[in-house]
């Protein structure tokens, strides 16, 4: 018999932690984000998956559920409508462009911290080269294939404003959608789901004119490790470094870091 909706709000509430560590990864990115949509940079890496995910799936949104979450992240970063539809174009043969390799690179950072790199590139031997040499230089290393992925977990997430819902309405709506948990993150709730949910999670929210704060398909971390604030902001810059290289698309980490140490330093 499927739960009900009642059954499932008095487990999240009794199983979520206002203090995990996820939230607390999630709340890096939430502010992240913000900083990143004023970035130049965010463009060519949205254009980028555009590209490979029109490659992949065709260049109809409809039956191309990578797609559209490449152009929803195009959208929020302000991306004119002829840009996104060159770069789907190009993707999908109608223009010529140029040819994207998908690579994940394994890693450690400081304190022995996992991180799985995301990069998309038409030339493996620099990437590498650069992904390996910021590394190096601030305290981590490659590791090899393997080495980390086993510690996460394909995962939607969704963050709502608290100021937009109340707790009640959000969690029966995003539970009745399909989401596997709300939670509450500081001044965001926090939705996860399972990949295949996590469109339908967030046209549901859309179609009740939620607003959202960031939405993203990335990996979760099943274990974490926790860094004093040394340590902490030495993640947190290697981390920004790598993610300033063009071919990274999406760096993660298993860290977590104490509220009052991630305010300080961010």
């Amino acid at each position: 018999m499927r739960p009900t909706i009642e059954w499932k709000r008095a487990y999240f509430r009794g199983n979520s932690s206002p203090v995990s560590g996820h939230n607390r990864w999630s709340k890096i990115k939430h502010k992240k984000a913000a900083t990143d949509a004023g970035r130049s940079k965010i463009w060519s890496k949205v254009i980028k998956e555009l590209t490979v995910a029109a490659r992949m799936g065709g260049a109809d949104m409809s039956a191309n559920p990578r797609l559209r979450t490449a152009v929803d992240k195009a959208r929020s970063a302000n991306m004119p409508n002829d840009t996104i539809d060159r770069a789907i174009k190009k993707g999908s043969g109608d223009l010529e462009g140029v040819s994207y390799e998908e690579i994940t690179y394994e890693a450690y950072g400081p304190g022995g911290v996992a991180l799985m790199i995301e990069c998309m590139t038409d030339n493996r031997t620099r990437t590498v080269a650069e992904v390996r040499n910021v590394l190096q230089k601030h305290g981590g290393n490659l590791g090899a294939a393997g080495s980390v992925a086993h510690l996460f977990k394909k995962k939607g997430t969704i963050l709502v404003e608290k100021a937009v819902i109340s707790e009640d309405k959000l969690m029966e709506l995003a539970l009745e959608a399909g989401a596997e948990d709300v939670r509450d993150s500081g001044d965001v709730w926090e939705i996860e789901t399972e990949p295949g949910a996590y469109l339908a999670v967030k046209e549901a929210l859309e179609k009740a004119k939620i607003a959202i704060a960031h939405g993203e398909l990335g990996l979760v971390p099943s274990t974490r490790i926790a860094l004093d604030e040394d340590r902490a902001r030495s993640m947190l810059k290697l981390i920004g470094l790598i993610e300033d290289n063009d071919d990274v698309q999406n760096v993660y980490a298993n860290h977590e870091v104490d509220d009052a140490i991630l305010d300080k330093i961010s």
